[in-house]
């Protein structure tokens, strides 16, 4: 059995997982970031890998693959810029590669997902093939003919960052109105719920906390509850999502899109089901036979996927691989 590291470095924390040839990890090493500062995340990041190496005993370790926020030179490792991180041309592989005294490959943290994803988990078997990460933001990725889709700068995937409502949407954090993103993340359930308070001054959300803290899953029990309000915020919340998802099926045409984050766990009557009824009605050019599921791999698909680039040896690799 081979066996790889795989490092998925969130906005919170860093984790390092021991991960098989078949995708299974055995141990996992989670640091608390509790800054941004570069030297910080550095030490972090080699704190955890120096660990999880050690659990292995001995046993050969392929490489080392980061799923990091941000564009990535895939020459070098730099981190071009990462807004959430507020880095710009940090060269994060050389910063590792000296610390751990060897090379480390690193991709964007939502495609190194939808890698795991399309490698190891719900994916498995499809040859196109859509990541798209409901978190605090949206991230995702696409696969097509059996590879991932990375763009001549790295940049392909950002999903989450086309327009569904330039007119009359919400502002995105990347300075644009009505982005996917703005629009159907779990900060845009919150936004549609916040929008529509004023029509619904006995809304049971009222009574549990103040808006300013409201949150996505606060927003989707109260749906199932029967609360109006947040029946009518989760609708418009679909219909938003709706776009977004036949606008993919529009430009890549996948047999299966997969729902991550924290949103995209919610059960399939209220989720998967009506979305994929609205994406019907929205999608014309293409066949309506794309399988919209909840993606299987949680919190670990990153990690997963870091690993498989690391097994494959980087990112020219990935790019040249017939198949993973």
């Amino acid at each position: 059995m081979a066996w790889a590291i795989g490092v998925d470095l969130g906005g919170t924390h860093v984790m390092a997982a021991t991960v098989d040839d078949r995708g299974k990890i055995s141990k996992r090493f989670e640091h608390e970031l509790k800054s941004h500062d570069f030297d910080d995340v550095v030490d972090k990041i080699s704190t955890a890998v120096g660990k999880a190496a050690a659990s292995l005993k001995g046993k050969k370790v392929e490489g080392v693959g980061i799923g990091s926020p941000g564009n990535i030179d895939e020459r070098t490792g730099t981190i071009r810029w990462s807004p959430n991180f507020e880095w710009t041309n940090v060269p994060l592989g050389a910063a590792l590669k000296r610390k751990l005294g060897q090379r480390v490959h690193i991709l964007n943290d939502a495609r190194s997902a939808t890698l795991g994803e399309y490698v190891h988990g719900c994916g498995k078997g499809t040859q196109d093939f859509a990541l798209i990460t409901l978190g605090t933001g949206i991230g995702g990725g696409i696969v097509t003919n059996g590879k991932l889709v990375l763009g001549q700068g790295m940049g392909a995937g950002e999903v989450g960052h086309h327009q569904i409502r330039p007119d009359n949407g919400f502002v995105c954090g990347c300075g644009k109105i009505g982005c996917f993103e703005a629009q159907a993340s779990g900060t845009g359930l919150m936004r549609h719920a916040l929008a529509l308070a004023p029509s619904f001054p006995r809304s049971t959300l009222f009574l549990q906390r103040k808006p300013a803290d409201w949150g996505s899953k606060m927003i989707v029990k109260g749906a199932a509850s029967g609360d109006q309000h947040a029946a009518t915020a989760w609708e418009r919340y679909l219909d938003d999502l709706a776009i977004g998802v036949a606008n993919i099926i529009a430009f890549t045409n996948p047999s299966m899109i997969a729902l991550g984050g924290g949103v995209g766990q919610t059960d399939r009557a209220m989720l998967s089901i009506p979305l994929k009824r609205r994406v019907d009605v929205l999608t014309t050019m293409a066949p309506k036979d794309t399988k919209i599921v909840s993606a299987t791999l949680g919190n670990d698909a990153g990690a997963v996927g870091a690993s498989v680039l690391a097994f494959l040896g980087g990112i020219k690799a990935l790019r040249d691989a017939r198949s993973y």
